[in-house]
């Protein structure tokens, strides 16, 4: 991540130093150096990705309210939710497994979802002081990487390819809801927070 002042940026690449100008939304500002991308100015606003937040907020908690898949074996129809698969690693005593994916596909997006909500909800209130912001800003890039959601979903869809030749396999509304999350959280993760700073009258 390039470092930015008031009016500086620094090449994370080659630590050559600009002048931070304006550009429109959309477009890429590039190292004269190395050629590495200094910043990108998101095509959303503050105030739509704080309503992209909140409905990432909303299919989350329906991702994990409703079954992932419904099993048919044999006439036993069975059916599992993201929840309920973690408690089942638990009483397995697979206590390491159960805490990497409750913590990467529930824990650590919730959190990171909260702090973008607070974050947005910070910046959508001109005029008054921003308190904590910095904080709040750092906490969220070094959250980040451990947020999963597109393993998860992935690692979901091979596993029902692999049961469709076992059982028949339904499709819950839980996974619609994480396919659904996964684009949301990618487009949220997408937005450079930088951009937060050069909002007139912010202070940290």
């Amino acid at each position: 991540m390039s470092l930015m002042t008031d009016n500086l940026i620094a090449c994370a690449e080659c630590d050559a130093l600009h002048v931070w100008r304006p550009i429109a939304a959309g477009e890429r500002a590039r190292c004269v150096r190395c050629g590495n991308v200094l910043y990108r100015r998101p095509r959303m606003t503050s105030d739509q990705m704080l309503a992209l937040v909140v409905g990432a907020l909303l299919t989350f908690l329906l991702a994990n309210a409703y079954p992932i898949v419904d099993l048919e074996v044999q006439g036993i129809r069975n059916s599992a939710t993201l929840l309920g698969s973690i408690v089942a690693l638990w009483t397995e005593e697979r206590w390491l497994i159960a805490i990497l994916v409750f913590a990467t596909t529930i824990l650590f997006p919730l959190i990171d979802l909260l702090s973008m909500l607070a974050l947005f909800l910070t910046v959508a209130r001109p005029g008054r002081p921003m308190i904590g912001f910095t904080t709040l800003y750092r906490f969220v890039w070094v959250l980040r990487p451990w947020g999963m959601i597109e393993v998860f979903m992935l690692g979901t869809l091979v596993a029902l390819v692999k049961l469709s030749h076992l059982a028949h396999v339904v499709p819950g509304v839980a996974l619609w809801a994480f396919g659904a999350l996964t684009v949301l959280m990618a487009v949220v993760v997408s937005f450079d927070l930088r951009w937060l700073w050069v909002e007139p009258g912010r202070s940290a």
